[in-house]
């Protein structure tokens, strides 16, 4: 469970976003921090962010430890992009996946197969798509 307190009106205000079963962190946000300069605080928009490439690794690491090529090293970055949608607002519109992996014994091809089967096996993934774009690239490197 995560809760958020908030301070004061939207342009001025400011709040704070923690996780309130493990206590893991408690983070400041803010307008800017979604649409401007976000001064040292995170946003909504981020924590997705996080959460999606967060959740894709550990598919990631599954489907190659599955395959009998366990990973070395995953890194993956999420990009989210939020847009105006005509006579919706302001959406998000994309999520953004860059996979990259140290993965002794696979090859390119393999690596590939297992990032889009990782992509299929990832509820966030899933979520995300029922309203935008989902996007997901993988890149092996060696060590």
């Amino acid at each position: 469970m995560a809760q958020t307190a908030w301070e004061g009106s939207l342009s001025r205000g400011a709040g704070t976003v923690s996780a309130a079963t493990s206590g893991a962190f408690a983070l400041p946000f803010s307008l800017p921090s979604r649409i401007g300069d976000p001064e040292g605080k995170t946003s909504p928009e981020e924590l997705l962010a996080a959460a999606h490439a967060g959740c894709l690794t550990s598919s990631l690491a599954g489907e190659l430890g599955t395959a009998g090529t366990p990973p070395e090293r995953l890194e993956v970055r999420c990009t989210i992009t939020m847009d105006e949608v005509e006579g919706k607002g302001h959406q998000i519109v994309l999520s953004e996946l860059e996979a990259t992996g140290v993965v002794p014994g696979a090859d390119e091809a393999s690596f590939a197969a297992a990032v889009a089967a990782a992509d299929a096996g990832c509820p966030f993934s899933a979520l995300i798509r029922a309203g935008a774009d989902v996007r997901v690239t993988g890149r092996l490197e060696t060590a």
